[in-house]
């Protein structure tokens, strides 16, 4: 089975628990995700499935964007509602214009200092382990961008936010900066992922869904159109011939395609082969070869 499917992930669940849960549901052990969620947050997780898990590498710079809640009063050491208070508990209540102020500082491209819950590493061990066993953590500063910051609700000790953020980015962090910032601690309370590249909450199904689906499901709309992903790709469909010759990892001729640098190359409409570098003029070579037969 080949094909993407967009999950929209349920709070309590690390992103391989979904990974593992689809793998039984499907009968089929390729399955990848494009993008971790923390196990707080919810939303959009596609899910890569056969040989369209090589599509991964397309999508390590994808952009995504979030919804949610930073709530004051109190830091945590992982950052969010999961972890336990790691300052004084106290009674705070911002202004929306003191959050929106210090939230306009987060704009742009900002040197960021990951979670110590996280899955960044030290000498070689992921951050979260030496965490969990209450050694220090000392991780350093990486660029991140942040395109968008918009704080929009405030209630009491909390404040909702919409982000859109470039790859590598933590809100967890985010949000603790900001608290810090204020002097009152802050965790990140809720968060949801509304986007990640081309894949919306539009697109996703959730497990209940997956669960009572009779597969194949080509005509149900359960999986992502292939004609729809990796849009900045011109989509080129390819003869009985040329489809071939791609399957056997051979260059080919194929339509002009302005000066497209890399394209998608169908077999029909539903059946996507390969992702194909230009060589030169209208000869294109499979970068990746997804389908063999």
């Amino acid at each position: 089975m080949n094909g993407v499917l967009v999950i929209d992930k349920p709070a309590g669940m690390t992103s391989h628990d979904v990974v593992n849960c689809v793998r039984r549901l499907l009968r089929e052990r390729a399955v990848g995700h494009l993008g971790t969620l923390d196990p707080l947050a919810t939303g959009v997780l596609p899910l890569v499935i056969g040989k369209l898990t090589r599509l991964a590498q397309f999508y390590n710079s994808a952009e995504k964007t979030y919804e949610g809640s930073i709530r004051f009063g109190f830091a945590t050491d992982t950052y969010d509602a999961e972890g336990q208070p790691s300052t004084p508990v106290s009674d705070v209540r911002p202004t929306l214009e003191q959050v929106r102020t210090m939230a306009a500082q987060f704009c742009g491209v900002i040197q960021q200092i990951p979670p110590p819950f996280s899955a960044k590493k030290i000498r070689g061990v992921p951050a979260y382990r030496m965490a969990r066993k209450q050694c220090e953590v000392e991780l350093q500063p990486v660029a991140v961008e942040i395109k968008e910051f918009e704080v929009f609700g405030c209630e009491e000790d909390r404040v909702c936010f919409r982000a859109r953020v470039a790859s590598g980015t933590y809100m967890r962090s985010v949000a603790h900066e900001i608290g810090q910032r204020l002097g009152m601690g802050a965790h990140l309370a809720t968060l949801r992922r509304t986007a990640l590249a081309e894949f919306s909450l539009a697109d996703a199904r959730t497990l209940d869904q997956l669960k009572t689906a009779t597969l194949p499901d080509d005509e149900g709309g359960l999986f992502f159109h292939p004609r729809r992903l990796l849009p900045a790709f011109p989509a080129v469909t390819a003869t009985e011939e040329s489809a071939a010759k791609i399957r056997a990892g051979r260059a080919v001729n194929l339509l002009e395609m302005s000066s497209a640098r890399q394209v998608k190359v169908f077999y029909g409409q539903n059946q996507l082969i390969a992702i194909a570098n230009r060589v030169a003029g209208t000869l294109f070579h499979p970068k990746v070869v997804l389908a063999t037969q």
